[in-house]
């Protein structure tokens, strides 16, 4: 056991980690507007002003796990009219494709202990262009890519510092923070670089006043007071100018209101910036920075050296021998995960991917209660607020530690992206993978009358049911790493509240009682011909292949789990028939004809789609050849023989099933008999089927991109699919890289895009199907090239077309940088990876939040399959 396993055994290594978010402002946290009008009622313009009530942001940011004290660099480069303590980006209204950071910086390296940690800022020398980001963007429409830092220049001639930001632990509670300024310039630049250190505000809204304290003491350290955990020090190497204010919102400038307080949130920045009178000379607040103000040399670096310890004599002479060994236990760690791996571009890749997944770790603070009704110490908030966005959760109540899909753009969990998280996750540290799958189940998250709750921006909407599907994957994983033997206790937790959003499901999104469900946007945004959660006039209703195959698939991953629990105690026995049956007649539902051709299978297509249900009970297909129609692949389980004898029951209701439904039992794939020896296929898809999906699947005309499958067929580039309803005309076409829609803020794309978490789950169906069929059963890849592969072989040909997203091509370029040269060939950049929400269907140039390690974090698992 390498020192970070053992590390990871003590759970109080976590209690500091990079917990802080990337951006607050504009969140619905910190939304109080009557109109929920979030990205308007606190801007980035009044972020560097305002208090904030339920977390905090800033650069490389740690703090403890309650978020009571906070860290994070700020620098200011002589030139911006402000210093830079957080990334600017633009608010949904403001961008051509929504909200979007326009920075540059990468998260390099972490340790689940977060024992060590690393991450890298670009910050121009230039003054920072706001404004022509702003007004270049605004000016651009949905039909025109985004426009970024990099596009106005300010990086061409490497006028601009690389700050690295890095932390080392010693103990629990003495955490060893670097900072190296390289002046990537041909000139020497001034640079003032300000660590700074502060409270979280907790004592402003009426609660409880206790007011902690940050003091200088004699000897140039700062003194940090908390009642909660005691006394802590920080010490800067050098001596430099320490400077105070309090984190208290700044009444005069955002509302023209004199509140009798003087040196505010922004006090820091309005001395260095303007040389205000704006910081407290008694050296005492609740926010303080330390000043480096340095000159940097032309192509030289500086290392600064700062140390947040419980021991006030702690100092620097063992600093850099505690760094090295810290970093030289990460690399032990992570060469351990991939023994024997050689090629030193995947290594990278998956290192920096995990490393991503580890800092977007963060503190997640809610109380929808208290948010609806207001605090007692601020103005009550407007009576309209009380039905206002998740006003039927005030149940909900949460402070964790929470993995987020983007800490800058999506900074709040989401169901399905949070379960995808845990898989690359668990290869790294399976309990903090099992506590993240464990939350969203527990009473103060799920609703009590079983929803999960979706995202912040709406808890109602419903996200995939991807969480059983995890669940019963990590379990598995743990016990093969367990000799066989496995945490059934996670296992059951999970499993009775998963029955109750199963239930949830059946009573809320099965509108006709028909086994055919609908589900809304279902996490795919933009990907119907119309907003698929849209209430239709004449009372329509959209009955959704894919709602109705996640269904199928999480009757599949609950039989799993029940049949995995009946082998220690029999009564589960009952619940794997169960699931078994609603399986049984959600494959009937779906694949049926029937004499209204009710089923959403569509013979002379061979393909699944949607239809639309209408006010008569007849129907219209919406025939659009996209990923809804290829997720029923995804449903499909295979069994050992000796699940099924060994469930007398189940293989009763089996039987039953065989004798007395025979048209439900032909419609579900192979359950009655074994191909390979002792291994029966459950599937939605009998073999002509699922030839004819993945007919279309691997075809490079239709799905199959280089760098992986698409989420619309390249078909409707010159066949775009047209429907009229209710007398309104709506069309659908390929659009492979950003959205032309406005659906759901615009801000992401799957009309055509490549999606990482969808294209692992269909892997992961082929690696089933292969695992039944064997390497006889072969299928042409891609179609048309005359070239035949077994079902693991169109795995790996899909593992490797995604892993081309990232990897070198024998150019050496990546496919993810696009047309970026300076990304491509610059030593200082073409080895710093960014991990995309999703890719464009044609050339895999990275597209939507650039942080989304995510569920892009996936391509930690793939890259060695």
């Amino acid at each position: 056991m390498n020192a970070e396993q053992t590390r990871l055994k003590d759970s109080s290594w976590k209690k500091w980690g990079p917990y802080v978010s990337d951006r607050q402002w504009g969140t619905v946290r910190e939304d109080y507007s009557e109109n929920g009008d979030a990205w308007n009622y606190i801007t980035h313009d009044m972020a560097r002003s305002k208090a904030y009530r339920w977390g905090e942001e800033g650069i490389g940011g740690i703090c403890d796990n309650e978020q009571l004290l906070c860290f994070a660099v700020a620098l200011w480069n002589k030139k911006d009219p402000i210093i830079k303590e957080r990334y600017f980006g633009l608010s949904n209204p403001e961008g051509n494709h929504g909200e979007d950071v326009k920075e540059l910086y990468y998260y390099l390296d972490n340790t689940p202990t977060h024992s060590y940690q690393k991450m890298l800022y670009k910050y121009p020398q230039q003054e920072y262009p706001y404004a022509w980001l702003v007004d270049e963007n605004k000016r651009r429409s949905r039909n025109n890519p985004e426009f970024e830092l990099i596009d106005t220049g300010i990086f061409d001639q490497d006028a601009y510092f690389d700050v690295f930001i890095e932390y080392a632990k010693n103990t629990q509670l003495d955490i060893l923070i670097k900072i190296t300024i390289n002046n990537r310039g041909s000139l020497d630049a001034a640079l003032n670089v300000l660590p700074t250190i502060w409270f979280r505000n907790t004592w402003a809204w009426g609660y409880d006043n206790y007011q902690p304290e940050l003091t200088a003491d004699s000897h140039g350290v700062i003194e940090v007071c908390h009642r909660n955990f005691g006394q802590m020090w920080l010490n800067a190497e050098g001596s430099p100018e320490l400077m105070f204010c309090d984190n208290e919102t700044n009444t005069q400038r955002l509302y023209n209101t004199n509140d009798g307080k003087q040196f505010y949130k922004d006090g820091i920045n309005d001395h260095v910036v303007h040389g205000a009178d704006t910081i407290n000379p008694k050296k005492t607040g609740t926010k303080a920075a330390v000043n480096f103000d340095i000159n940097v040399p032309a192509k030289q670096s500086i290392t600064l050296r700062l140390r947040l310890s419980k021991n006030a004599s702690n100092g620097f002479e063992d600093f850099d021998k505690l760094f090295d060994a810290r970093k030289e236990e990460a690399d032990q760690f992570y060469s351990e995960i991939n023994s024997g791996a050689s090629n030193i571009d995947k290594i990278l890749i998956q290192r920096q991917a995990l490393a991503g997944m580890l800092w977007s770790k963060q503190f997640y603070y809610y109380d929808i209660n208290h948010w609806l009704n207001g605090d007692p110490a601020e103005p009550k908030p407007s009576q309209q607020r009380l039905n206002a966005r998740n006003s039927k959760w005030t149940h909900f109540n949460t402070r964790d530690i929470i993995s987020m899909p983007d800490k800058w753009e999506y900074p709040w969990f989401a169901a399905w992206d949070l379960a995808f998280h845990c898989i690359p996750l668990a290869k790294i540290d399976m309990v903090f993978a099992k506590n993240q799958l464990s939350l969203l189940v527990k009473d103060w998250y799920m609703h009590p009358n079983g929803q999960l709750p979706a995202y912040e921006w709406d808890f109602n909407d419903a996200n995939p049911p991807v969480h059983a599907m995890v669940t019963w994957k990590i379990y598995q994983q743990d016990k093969a790493a367990n000799n066989g033997k496995g945490d059934t206790y996670f296992l059951e937790r999970i499993f009775h509240k998963l029955m109750l959003n199963f239930t949830w499901w059946v009573n809320r999104k099965d509108a006709s009682g028909n086994n055919i469900f609908e589900g809304g946007f279902l996490g795919l945004d933009n990907i119907g011909v119309f907003d698929r959660n849209t209430h239709l006039p004449m009372g329509e209703h959209l009955e959704q292949a894919d709602g109705t195959s996640w269904m199928a698939i999480y009757s599949l991953n609950l039989l799993r789990i029940a049949a995995e629990l009946a082998e220690s105690n029999k009564a589960y026995n009952d619940i794997a028939s169960k699931f078994f049956e609603h399986f049984i007649y959600i494959a009937g539902a779906i694949s049926s004809l029937g004499q209204d051709n009710e089923g959403l299978w569509d013979d002379a297509d061979g393909f699944f789609y949607d239809q639309l249900r209408l006010p008569d009970n007849s129907t219209q297909k919406m025939r659009v050849r996209s990923i809804v129609g290829l997720i029923p692949l995804i449903a499909a389980e295979v069994l050992d023989e000796n699940d099924i004898l060994n469930n007398p029951i189940f293989s009763d209701r089996m039987k039953w099933f065989s004798e007395n439904r025979p048209d439900l039992a032909s419609l579900v794939s192979r359950w009655a008999e074994t191909k390979t020896p002792g291994k029966h296929l459950v599937s939605l898809l009998r073999g002509y089927r699922m030839k004819s999906l993945l007919k279309y699947m691997l075809d490079e005309n239709e799905f199959l991109s280089k760098y992986g499958i698409r989420s619309v067929s390249k078909y409707h580039l010159d066949n775009p699919y047209h429907v009229s309803v209710d007398g309104v005309e709506f069309s659908i076409k390929y659009t492979p890289a950003e959205s032309d829609s406005g659906l759901f803020g615009g801000n992401s794309n799957w009309r055509g895009p490549i999606w990482l978490p969808i294209n692992y789950l269909l892997i992961e169906s082929l690696h089933k199907f292969h695992l039944y069929y064997g390497d006889d059963f072969k299928i042409e890849c891609p179609t048309g090239s005359g070239n035949f592969m077994n079902l693991q072989q169109v795995a790996n040909e899909l593992y490797s077309r995604i892993s081309n997203l990232f990897l070198r091509d024998e150019e050496g370029k990546r496919a993810v940088f696009g047309n970026y040269n300076k990304m491509q060939t610059d030593p200082d950049f073409k080895d710093y990876i960014l991990f995309h929400e999703y890719f464009d269907g044609d050339t895999g140039r990275g597209i939507g939040a650039s942080h989304q390690t995510g569920w892009t974090g996936l391509i930690a698992v793939c890259l060695y399959q």
